[in-house]
């Protein structure tokens, strides 16, 4: 019996019960005698660093008061019995968490029964896939932090280690993002109804498949073709009411030049509005993966206020710990399937006013910006639209100072459904701390890092 193996060796090997106690819970054993005996040497370990040794136990045995007579004679035999095994470490780890895993999916599937069954009032049954997915996710973390002195050297690769990003085609989003989206990411576009997020997101999501990369497109607000139409525009370089006046046989040779141009694959599904949680976004991942080998390098969720969560009932529920919840469980997704995702919010009726749009004027829940890594506003008005521009300013940014290039502007074609760069003279934004046009046209590459060296002249080494 396992149990006994992994007991004995919670007294006996030190190095053992260092790494693997944490990550054991008393009700992963069976027996009232095991739970009795590890809790006193998880209670001792825990109370003076040390193993206990069984003389102790004992005594801390005969002290508890909660145990029947016939308990208390088994978990004493259990305890007689125990012994120091030379066995092989690295098996004893493994088997170790894996049987932690399996006793943390099997209770878990107890729970999920009383759940159904009414015995448990404090969840509803859409907290069971959160509850499952937390037990499969049981594994001992043997990283227990960065040793500063010592790991110097992981620091310096990690400065310079070029990390995979997905860019835009737009040079104001590149620079403030540092070259694009890194993945297991959340961000946040914030507007006005009718500003542009559907856009933004369709753009660059049109940008993406162009550079062989595979999207998925969620969406709880417009029906699938409604997306594929904006796409269709973009891609094909069409407006979106030439889309339907088309013959078929110029709609079949644009679509067959953009399939020859590139790889990528784009899948739009389409769920009721505040019908789907990152529960069903899970599912439908595993089954993309498995029914089209597709696996996504970018996830649009159109968008996040009107998904639902997991884990809590709207109506029992405010507004706040409601979209706070969403938004980590979206992250939660991204990080788990190592991908950027990027959705939309709502500002206030307050911000869709306003022209210098802040994070206060997040929709809902303040909860929203503190969970996400990336969030900017969409901001049009009157002068603005007749032009055909769009002002983006940075509310909040983990990529970046979010103080350099605060705010710019970029171009849109709504009838093409197009986002594009304009030229410098058109950033006549005040305050807006832009770098230099010097600074920006200024050459990257081999001819930048030729002279790096330059700004640490003064350094002594």
């Amino acid at each position: 019996m396992f149990e006994k193996t992994l007991l004995s060796n919670l007294v006996f090997n030190e190095d053992f019960t260092r790494k693997t106690l944490p990550f054991i819970k008393p009700d992963f054993f069976r027996g009232r005698d095991e739970v009795a005996l590890f809790n006193i040497i998880s209670n001792f370990v825990i109370k003076y660093n040390n193993l206990p040794t069984k003389e102790a136990i004992e005594i801390e045995l005969s002290n508890d008061k909660t145990l029947t007579e016939d308990e208390y004679k088994n978990t004493k035999t259990l305890l007689n019995s125990l012994q120091h095994e030379e066995v092989e470490q690295q098996w004893l780890l493994d088997t170790t968490e894996k049987f932690c895993k399996d006793r943390a999916v099997y209770n878990a599937v107890l729970q999920g029964i009383k759940i159904i069954d009414g015995k448990d009032k404090k969840h509803t049954p859409e907290a069971i896939p959160s509850i499952l997915s937390e037990a499969l996710g049981v594994s001992f973390d043997r990283h227990i932090g960065h040793d500063y002195l010592n790991q110097a050297e992981d620091r310096f690769e990690y400065y310079h280690r070029t990390e995979a990003r997905l860019k835009f085609d737009l040079s104001y989003f590149n620079r403030i993002t540092k070259g694009g989206l890194p993945p297991k990411t959340l961000n946040i576009a914030l507007a006005g109804t009718g500003v542009g997020k559907s856009l933004f997101m369709c753009h660059v999501a049109s940008s993406v498949i162009s550079e062989g990369k595979n999207v998925l497109y969620i969406t709880l607000e417009m029906a699938e073709e409604r997306i594929a139409e904006r796409i269709d525009a973009n891609l094909l370089d069409v407006t979106i009411d030439d889309l339907y006046e088309m013959p078929k046989e110029i709609y079949d040779n644009k679509t067959s030049k953009m399939q020859n141009k590139t790889n990528g694959q784009l899948i739009i599904k389409e769920y009721p509005t505040a019908s789907a949680h990152a529960g069903h976004f899970k599912s439908l991942l595993d089954e993309l993966a498995l029914k089209k080998a597709f696996k996504p390098d970018l996830i649009f969720i159109d968008y996040l206020n009107i998904c639902t969560s997991s884990r809590f009932k709207g109506g029992n529920i405010n507004s706040y710990t409601m979209v706070k919840s969403i938004a980590e469980e979206l992250r939660g997704l991204a990080v788990q399937y190592n991908v950027p995702i990027v959705s939309a919010t709502q500002t206030t009726r307050t911000g869709y006013l306003s022209s210098d749009v802040g994070l206060e004027d997040t929709s809902e829940s303040f909860g929203l910006p503190a969970t996400a890594d990336f969030m900017f506003a969409l901001i049009s008005n009157d002068e603005l639209e007749e032009l055909g521009q769009i002002k983006v300013k940075q509310l909040k940014n983990r990529y970046n100072d979010p103080a350099v290039n605060r705010a710019f502007i970029i171009g849109v074609d709504r009838s093409k459904m197009r986002l594009y760069d304009v030229e410098q003279s058109a950033q006549q934004i005040v305050d807006s701390n832009q770098e230099s046009k010097e600074k920006i046209e200024q050459p990257s590459g081999p001819q930048e890092s030729a002279n790096v060296y330059d700004k640490f002249s003064d350094f002594k080494i």
